[in-house]
């Protein structure tokens, strides 16, 4: 949600977000997945949850981990920082 609230004014970018956990408001899907051109994950274990999820989707898609601890709360100034730096070479 903080990658979305902080990119979605870009207007080079289209961004969305989707959790993996079943508490996530909203769920990765196969529909998200399917209209994504790239995915970036904050740890490992959200790669693979995804992967497992959605083998047929996934099996050509690039998903980034992009080694952020999922700890963070909605818009955490140390969160926008990491995510900020970490996407700039994707993006």
């Amino acid at each position: 949600m903080t990658a979305e609230t902080i990119y979605k004014n870009n207007s080079e970018i289209i961004v969305k977000s989707a959790g993996t956990e079943n508490s996530a408001r909203i769920k990765v899907n196969s529909k998200l997945l399917i209209w994504a051109n790239l995915i970036f994950v904050m740890e490992k274990h959200h790669k693979e949850k995804i992967i497992l999820k959605f083998p047929n989707e996934t099996k050509n898609m690039e998903i980034i981990i992009l080694e952020i601890p999922d700890i963070y709360k909605f818009m955490d100034k140390e969160l926008i920082e990491e995510i900020q730096i970490s996407v700039s070479n994707y993006l």
